[in-house]
């Protein structure tokens, strides 16, 4: 089981959006997913669930053997009355491969703890470790259940403790990155806070005081980045967002892999760029209405005439993004493994026919 973190200092780049739709692509390309909210604003959750799903995860909050939320599942933990209790993930409708561990707005509560028992680890503190590894754990227990072929983390815009211990369960992570001077900056931010993550992590296993007490590798080895939500004309990026797309070859071997010796390459022959997720417009806003990814919208859903050509494209996108993603991270893609059917993205039933 792998796991990937969709990670960016910058805000509103479209990372979970992006890891909203890779995990319902490398679904449909065979793998079960289980996705992790672990951003305190729950967006994930919201893309996955309906209004009446999340009421009923949220409100009003019943405490059964096992948590609806991550928030729910460190609770224990939090007030100094055990350990993390298993959550029960979510399936997802419409999908036999996709499953959710909810988010909660919640778990803004858990981050002074896990900042205060950071440092705690270095003295041997086993509540501090347990505290530490909490997301790790939960995620491990839920992909078990679930059979998960790998886990996606969404993570909140931030540096701070929960994003620290969110990442430490990641194997990998991908950068969605804006066409604009924020994200770049945010890479600035970024790259040099995950190495001294890794660093730290790396000096803290050593002092675990609890041989059975699993703990995260914490690798979080950057794959690549992915540029968001550029406008294109002509197949191409428009000028004004080409423009800070030439820099992002540059910027992202400086930063985040703190190479200053290699010659960056084009943006075009960049290998380190995974995709070139254009703006899809008013799918998105379809897409969210009918509480599915854009890829797969039908008429049904308001997809027709020109939009289906756009749908089309989208899947091919994705697909192309996921399959790339799914190389880096060596998921169990197998070879055989037939290419999903572009007939099911039009149902002739929609269509009258």
């Amino acid at each position: 089981m792998k796991t990937i973190a969709f990670f960016n200092n910058k805000g509103g780049v479209g990372k979970t959006t992006l890891a909203y739709h890779v995990a319902w692509m490398l679904g449909e390309l065979g793998l079960t997913v289980l996705a992790a909210d672990l951003d305190p604003q729950a967006n994930l959750t919201s893309m996955f669930l309906d209004e009446e799903a999340i009421e009923a995860l949220w409100w009003p909050r019943v405490h059964t053997d096992k948590a609806n939320t991550i928030y729910a599942s460190v609770d224990k933990l939090k007030r100094g009355l055990g350990d993390i209790s298993e959550v029960e993930q979510c399936g997802i409708a419409n999908s036999d491969r996709l499953f959710l561990v909810p988010g909660d707005l919640g778990l803004s509560d858990f981050e002074s703890d896990l900042a205060a028992q950071w440092p705690n680890c270095l003295d041997r503190d086993e509540r501090a470790f347990r505290v530490t590894t909490s997301f790790f754990r939960i995620i491990c227990h839920a992909a078990e259940e679930c059979g998960a072929d790998v886990v996606l983390i969404d993570v909140g815009p931030n540096l701070g403790a929960i994003n620290r211990t969110a990442l430490l369960a990641a194997d990998y992570v991908v950068i969605p990155l804006g066409p604009d001077i924020f994200s770049l900056q945010g890479l600035r931010n970024m790259g040099p806070r995950l190495r001294a993550w890794r660093r730290d992590w790396e000096e803290r296993k050593k002092k675990n005081p609890s041989a059975d007490l699993a703990l995260p590798p914490g690798t979080m080895q950057p794959i690549g980045y992915v540029t968001m939500r550029h406008a294109v004309r002509r197949d191409r990026p428009a000028a004004w967002f080409g423009k800070w797309i030439a820099r992002m070859p540059e910027a992202y071997l400086r930063d985040v892999l703190d190479d200053k010796t290699t010659e960056a390459p084009s943006a075009q022959s960049d290998p380190n760029c995974l995709g070139q997720m254009k703006d899809y417009k008013s799918l998105m806003p379809m897409a969210q209405e009918a509480n599915k990814p854009m890829f797969l919208l039908k008429p049904a859903d308001g997809a027709i005439g020109g939009h289906q050509s756009a749908v089309r494209n989208c899947y091919e996108d994705f697909e192309r993004l996921s399959r790339e993603i799914a190389r880096r991270c060596d998921l169990p893609m197998r070879r055989d493994m037939a290419r999903p059917s572009r007939a099911k993205l039009i149902d002739l039933s929609d269509l009258g026919i």
